[in-house]
């Protein structure tokens, strides 16, 4: 660990030390970004009596990315290759909100196929980013095996996507009214969730819980630890597992329904999927823990009520709005769609979208994730910004940590699941 032993500024907290004058047990400590246990790119200054934390500021902006200045130079289909990378532990939601975003802005309708292959894709990542935070949770506080245990799962739901969209990580699967690509096999993909959902996926978890949830280490190092009231997180604008574990029933797919998880998505009067939203109220990193698992839980049977009955027809809509991409077979037999295909992706063309601003939010597995667009009726956006979960959860972590040990950091940032590129601005 990176560290500096100097005596810290006396002008940032008073603090009056009991064993001698004022401040003489106080110390600076850099916690990152190059720490294992920081995960990814962050430095955390502490100020330190003892191993004792008075106070914590956090740097970011490691990444240095410009995530958001590309949007405005790549159209909106390229983009989605730049989307990719902001929350890379399960990319896929970040092109559902993306594309969502461009699609309520250009007054775009998704047919039933696409809506049902989406909100699949979407919990599969609950599951990815789910599986990592509550494996990392158990190896951060020494417990490895339950990392290994989550961690096997994750190649397996690796394997569902590169069978979906062709990629294993950076899918770069969806695209303005629909998909890349359908399904190359529907029964093969069928029976490769079935397997994932009903057999390997319960047994880990099953794992996990029995490791993990009545570990007495696992236990007192969680329980109490990182506490946020209700009231915090509503004035910290908390979203995701960090707001429910301290009793906010906030979850935008019930809230702000999209896809599947609105009512009529389908334009047959289909009822949205059915799930429950877990809530707890201590707000600590255990209750965080316990939601997460839950939710899993919920992603499981969400997946089990659509995966049997995926709807026939196209994935993409009417490529007649010159929109959309025509499909493949389309541009290598006719010379109309040869002509079409160019028009979209030639640098010096592509479609234009209408004057406007839009904001659209999903569910993601930290919470809110949504782009907010601004549109001048050209083809690349004038102005693109993100409202990212982790960002927004993060900046209440100095407040979580003072007065804990610094073996406590450790397990109060693994609860919040920070990922750096979503923090990068």
């Amino acid at each position: 660990m990176p560290y500096t032993l100097t005596e810290s500024s006396q002008d940032l907290m008073p603090f009056t030390s009991g064993n001698g004058p004022e401040g003489d047990n106080r110390w600076t400590l850099n916690f990152g970004p190059q720490h294992p246990a920081t995960h990814t790119t962050l430095r955390l200054v502490l100020e330190l009596d003892g191993e004792r934390i008075l106070r914590c500021t956090p740097h970011i902006g490691f990444l240095h990315s410009g995530f958001e200045k590309l949007g405005e130079h790549l159209n909106y289909n390229q983009y989605v290759t730049i989307v990719d990378r902001m929350d890379y532990s399960a990319p896929i939601y970040n092109e559902l909100a993306w594309h969502g975003a461009a699609e309520r802005l250009m007054g775009i309708e998704l047919t039933p196929r696409c809506k049902v292959l989406r909100t699949i894709a979407g919990e599969l990542g609950r599951l990815q980013s789910h599986l990592l935070c509550v494996g990392a949770a158990g190896l951060d506080l020494g417990a490895f095996t339950a990392f290994l245990y989550g961690f096997n799962e994750r190649e397996k739901i690796y394997d569902i996507v590169e069978f979906m969209t062709g990629q294993r990580f950076h899918t770069s699967w969806t695209r303005v009214g629909g998909l890349n690509m359908d399904l190359p096999d529907e029964a093969v993909f069928k029976r490769m969730v079935h397997k994932f959902i009903d057999d390997t996926l319960p047994r880990a978890m099953q794992d996990v819980e029995t490791l993990l949830n009545k570990n007495r280490i696992f236990v007192d190092r969680t329980k109490g630890v990182g506490t946020v009231s209700r009231e915090d997180a509503i004035a910290w604008g908390l979203s995701g597992p960090m707001a429910r574990s301290a009793g906010v029933a906030r979850d935008i797919r019930k809230d702000e329904p999209y896809l599947c998880f609105a009512d009529n998505w389908d334009g047959q009067g289909t009822k949205a999927v059915d799930f429950k939203v877990p809530i707890m109220t201590t707000g600590d990193v255990y209750a965080r823990y316990l939601v997460r698992l839950e939710e899993m839980k919920q992603s499981i049977h969400i997946i089990r009520q659509l995966i049997d009955n995926i709807p026939g027809g196209p994935v993409n809509v009417s490529p007649e709005g010159k929109e959309t991409l025509p499909p493949k077979d389309q541009v290598y037999s006719s010379i109309e769609g040869l002509i079409h295909h160019f028009e979209l992706i030639m640098t010096n063309r592509g479609f234009e979208a209408p004057k406007g601003e839009v904001y659209y939010p999903i569910e993601s597995a930290n919470g809110e994730l949504g782009y907010y667009v601004v549109s001048a009726g050209e083809n690349v956006p004038w102005r693109v910004r993100t409202r990212p979960p982790c960002y927004i959860n993060y900046s209440i972590f100095p407040k979580l940590i003072e007065g804990h040990m610094i073996s406590d950091v450790v397990a109060v940032l693994g609860s919040i699941n920070v990922i750096a590129a979503e923090l990068d601005r």
